[in-house]
This record gives structure tokens, sequence and C-alpha cells, in this order.
């Protein structure tokens, strides 16, 4: 890709992502009402969204075998202990994802 072909795609993706941030606020205002479905779909996505990464990260741990399944199972109590702590999305997933790590540094 030539130094413009580069410029050109930045340009393009910084341009997609300001039109993505700011285009609810333009379209939404204080006047309009938000749709019930949008209403629903930012109330529901989240959840779905955290499930389906679960079932990713899950897909392919070898139940038998204890050097996956230990750390798996300790990672996945912490990730649903945070969860239900703070009923957050951010603090479950980088706090799985470290205990997952500190897990398997020590086997």
């Amino acid at each position: 890709m030539s130094e413009e072909e580069q410029a050109v795609t930045i340009l393009v993706v910084v341009l997609g992502t300001i039109l993505t941030r700011f285009l609810p606020y333009l379209v939404f205002t204080e006047r309009r009402r938000i749709p019930q479905v949008i209403t629903d779909l930012g109330r529901l996505l989240p959840p779905a969204v955290f499930g389906l990464l679960v079932i990713y990260c899950l897909r392919n741990v070898d139940i038998l075998n204890p050097t996956q399944l230990v750390p798996t199972a300790a990672a996945l109590v912490i990730t649903a202990a945070l969860f239900f702590w703070r009923r957050d999305m951010l603090l479950p997933m980088a706090g799985g994802t470290l205990a997952y790590m500190m897990v398997m540094r020590m086997m």
C-alpha cells in the first residue's frame, strides 16, 4: 500500500468513527424521543455480547484436561463473582482475564 493509500484509509476510518460516535446525537435531539427499539437494544445487547464472549472463550476447553480446566474454572468463577458483585461488564472481563493468566502462570 502506498503512502497515499494509507493516508486515505486512515482518513476514512477516522471519519467513519467520528460519524458513528456523533450520529446518534444528531439524529436523536432533545426534541425527538429515542424509539423503544433502540432503548431495548441498549439494554439487551451488552448481556448478549457478554454471553457470546463467554461461549467463544469456552468453546475449545477440554474439561478432561486439568491444566485447561482449573484455570478456566477459576477465571469463570471470578468473572461471575465480579459481575454479580458490581453489575459491570468491564471489571469481570479484566478480572477474569487476569485470574486466568495468574493461574496459568502458577501451573
